[in-house]
C-alpha cells in the first residue's frame, strides 16, 4: 500500500506498493485527502510497484483527483504497468488522469 509519502511546498510525492484493496482505500484516502484540499498541489504518485488496484483503489484516486482539481492542483501517475495498466484502460481513467511512464 503506501510505501512513503513526501510533501515539500505544494508537491506531494507518494509511492505506493503492492495491493490497493478496498481493506486499504479508508487509510489511503485519509492519508492522501489531508493535502488534497491545499491551494494548488501537485500530486505526484509512482505506482510501479504496485501490483493490483480493485475499484476501491481507484475509487480513492479518483476522489483525491477531484479534490485536488477543485483546489487547482492536479495528479500525476507514473510507473503502471500490467494489471494496473490494463485496470486503468479498462474504466477509462487512463484518459481522465495524467499518466507517465
Amino acid at each position: 500500500m503506501i510505501h512513503e509519502i513526501h510533501s515539500s511546498n505544494n508537491q506531494v510525492s507518494v509511492t505506493l506498493a503492492g495491493s490497493i484493496l478496498v481493506t486499504d482505500a479508508a487509510e489511503l484516502r485519509e492519508k492522501l485527502l489531508k493535502y488534497a484540499d491545499k491551494q494548488g498541489v501537485l500530486f505526484h504518485i509512482d505506482m510501479q510497484r504496485v501490483e493490483f488496484i480493485d475499484s476501491s483503489g481507484l475509487g480513492v484516486l479518483v476522489t483525491v483527483l477531484k479534490r485536488s482539481r477543485q483546489s487547482g492542483g492536479d495528479v500525476i501517475i507514473k510507473g503502471i504497468h500490467g494489471v494496473v495498466k490494463e485496470v486503468f484502460e479498462l474504466t477509462r481513467l487512463n484518459r481522465v488522469f495524467q499518466i507517465q511512464s
